[in-house]
């Protein structure tokens, strides 16, 4: 098995995994979300004269609607049916009546699900220059030959892959480094549960792996998660089987593996 793949298991299972893991993904799954007055107050008047064509379009201004109706997702892409479907409009709006105004504001400004904080945590980590140097910018990169780390959207990293190391997937990337003359280039993913939606996110992370680049190019999987508790689950079945020898490991162990590249 690969070194570091076997010591992020380790880690995971044998010492204070998820207190040192806080340091990399903090999670603030308490902090409510930012209501606008003027849109709540263009809402609560709507809802007080119950003008139900202007009580829905109010509240799909919020990213939250403050209540599950299979129907939503559709009036938030075509807002013109708002007035062709009365009847629905009128459902709708009976239930945001029952509700009433203290518990559809506490609806709409619940906090962000903490899968959805998650993305930006990695590279507010890594720009702290927790990994021994500080990012630099895509200029500074390119035009230098020493260590570096590379400081740069998810979108700007994939284009500079596409263009310098031969990279053809349509996503962004994480993480672009250079190290004692290497390429080194990365995804990272928390996974928090089994199933679902993680299983894609780690066979996302997978695929990275299996890319075909420009020769010297050192591709890793920055995983963090469930995926490393032993047991006879998939996830821990895939990195130890089907991709034991590959490049991958916890954020923990990001920076040794950089020095030793």
């Amino acid at each position: 098995m690969n070194y570091f793949l076997n010591q992020s298991i380790e880690l995971a299972n044998q010492r204070d995994y998820l207190d040192q893991l806080f340091r990399v993904y903090p999670m603030s799954p308490d902090n409510i979300r930012d209501i606008d007055s003027t849109k709540w107050n263009s809402f609560e008047e709507a809802f007080n004269c119950n003008q139900q064509e202007k009580i829905i379009e109010s509240l799909l201004d919020f990213d939250l609607f403050p209540i599950k109706d299979s129907y939503i997702a559709y009036l938030r892409r075509d807002r013109t049916a708002i007035k062709r479907n009365p009847a629905t409009i009128a459902r709708i709006c009976g239930r945001l009546k029952e509700m009433g105004l203290k518990k559809i504001y506490e609806n709409i400004s619940q906090p962000k699900e903490t899968n959805r904080q998650i993305g930006p945590l990695f590279k507010r980590w890594v720009n702290s220059g927790i990994l021994g140097i500080q990012p630099v910018s895509l200029e500074v990169f390119k035009n230098t030959n020493g260590n570096a780390i590379l400081n740069a959207s998810d979108l700007a990293m994939q284009k500079f892959a596409r263009e310098n190391l031969g990279y053809t997937r349509s996503k962004g990337l994480d993480f672009i480094a250079r190290f004692n003359g290497k390429i080194i280039i990365g995804e990272a993913k928390f996974l928090s549960d089994f199933g679902g939606h993680q299983n894609a996110q780690l066979e996302d992370a997978m695929s990275l792996l299996n890319v075909t680049l420009n020769t010297d190019i050192i591709k890793i999987a920055i995983l963090d998660g469930v995926c490393y508790i032993h047991g006879r689950n998939k996830m821990f079945e895939i990195l130890t089987q089907t991709y034991k020898d590959y490049n991958i490991l916890s954020a923990l162990l990001l920076r040794d593996f950089l020095y030793q590249v």
